[in-house]
């Protein structure tokens, strides 16, 4: 029988890491194509995900004030996204203030050609 070589422990830990991240990433445009059904458009305008790790979202708001306001929403905004995810995926939202695109304003600037 042959020997394997020894191999180092931090490579085992990044490819583990790697595979977890790998997860998230899949995970995080899952709730990306819902997010806009399940808080709303409004919502949506102020807050959106950002990173998706170990069932805790991470979502990116306007400023404080939206902060505070989803706080107070966010068991309702868990709920409804395990609803539409039809699993219990996420069990924590923590939200950061920071830049959020307006994507809704992007589309509807957008101009449809024949081919479309």
């Amino acid at each position: 029988m042959k020997k394997r070589e020894p191999v180092h422990i931090g490579d085992i830990i990044s490819k583990t890491l790697k595979q977890f991240r790998g997860e998230g990433e899949e995970q995080l445009v899952t709730i990306w194509k819902i997010w806009d059904n399940v808080v709303g458009e409004y919502i949506a305008k102020h807050a959106q995900p950002e990173a998706f790790k170990g069932k805790i979202l991470l979502v990116k708001v306007t400023d404080s004030s939206w902060m505070q306001q989803l706080q107070f929403e966010k068991k309702e905004i868990i709920s409804k996204l395990n609803h539409a995810l039809r699993k219990n995926l996420i069990e924590e939202i923590k939200f950061k203030v920071g830049t959020v695109r307006d994507f809704h304003e992007e589309r509807g600037n957008e101009i449809l050609t024949d081919d479309e």
